[in-house]
């Protein structure tokens, strides 16, 4: 499946039946009067979250929704039918941006979110609601409210609990590989990954998502390499994973090149918890890793752990690392509260 983050929509929704203009005429009944029904509701535009997509691909072969109008009312004071309403289905993690991609008007980030985007027009009275005591033979009616129509950005942020940064052929892939089942290309070049991935990571009994995005260069920020657009794709993470290669020049000068793009794209990314692992280290011996770890842990003040994504060396302390950062899952029991003694059942009871 082709993966896309952007793609640009046209969206209308249903003009409003036009009303009716009509006299009951029936035997034997000599002054009927105005029977004019309404007409009908315009369709509504209709976002939706969904599961089980990650990519807008499909808005690429398909660019306009158009919601269908309302029918126009009939004689005997029959309303017509209301337009259908057109359901947008998107991943979760979408964003709806104007047409200047200045203003977020809709943030999908929950399954099954449903938001009403643009209103269909209400259907036009018919000439039975014109009557009055001085109009008894109304002719006018309404002619349906208009739709409404927009140009519109989709913009895809993917959902993930951790976040990995890093230098190209930092070891990402192999990472995520290593802890999921992603199967992200692995290379000896710059930029094997092209897009994001998403993993999910059991460890401790407990699930949590990491998405890999494409490596960072110096210059990202103003477009060189990939640039940083993938950026956006980490934005929601609650924790991030530095990789930073044991087999580059100044282990401390790649940690910093990263950390000046992630400040250059803002977004708070930043002051999010960051965690350092000096990555590859199963092809050092243990003086160069501890000498290469003490540069790194000066150069960003915290804690390093050293790690080999390939030989699964450090890996548990990672992810340990990871889950503190992340917190505790939506079925954890509070501390102190254990919940209500359990009941045995029996028979009798």
């Amino acid at each position: 499946m082709h993966f896309l983050d952007q793609a640009k929509i046209f969206v209308r929704s249903g003009t409003g039946g036009p009303g009716a203009v009509s006299f009951r005429r029936e035997k034997y009944i000599e002054y009927g009067g105005p029977d004019g029904g309404n007409g009908g509701k315009g369709g509504d535009i209709i976002f939706e979250a969904v599961a089980g997509l990650n990519t807008l691909i499909d808005f690429r072969y398909t660019q306009h929704f158009r919601a269908p109008r309302g029918s126009g009312g009939s004689g005997s004071n029959r309303t017509g039918a209301g337009g259908d309403d057109l359901v947008i289905k998107v991943p979760v993690g979408t964003q709806v941006l104007s047409e200047d991609k200045e203003e977020v008007l809709l943030d999908f980030t929950k399954v099954g979110q449903r938001v009403v985007f643009l209103r269909g027009g209400d259907g036009g009275r018919g000439n039975a609601s014109y009557k009055t005591s001085t109009n008894r033979t109304p002719r006018q009616h309404g002619t349906g409210w208009p739709c409404e129509e927009a140009w519109v950005w989709l913009r895809l942020k993917l959902l993930a609990d951790a976040g990995l940064v890093g230098l190209p052929n930092a070891g990402k892939s192999t990472f995520i590989n290593a802890v999921t089942n992603a199967q992200a290309k692995v290379g000896a070049y710059a930029f094997t990954t092209t897009r994001p991935q998403l993993g999910v990571v059991r460890h401790h009994q407990r699930e949590f998502v990491v998405a890999d995005i494409p490596g960072l260069i110096e210059g990202a920020a103003d477009g060189a390499g990939i640039g940083d657009r993938f950026l956006g794709h980490i934005e929601r993470c609650r924790v991030l994973l530095h990789l930073v290669d044991a087999n580059d020049a100044d282990v401390a000068e790649s940690y910093r090149i990263v950390r000046d793009e992630l400040e250059a794209y803002g977004a708070g990314l930043v002051d999010k918890p960051h965690i350092i692992a000096l990555n590859k280290i199963d092809t050092l011996d243990d003086e160069l890793i501890e000498a290469l770890s003490a540069e790194l842990a000066e150069a960003s003040g915290a804690d390093v752990i050293p790690l080999s994504g390939a030989a699964g060396t450090g890996v548990d302390w990672v992810l340990d690392k990871l889950l503190e950062a992340i917190g505790p899952g939506p079925d954890a029991v509070p501390e102190g509260d254990e919940g209500e003694d359990e009941i045995t059942w029996s028979p009798l009871s």
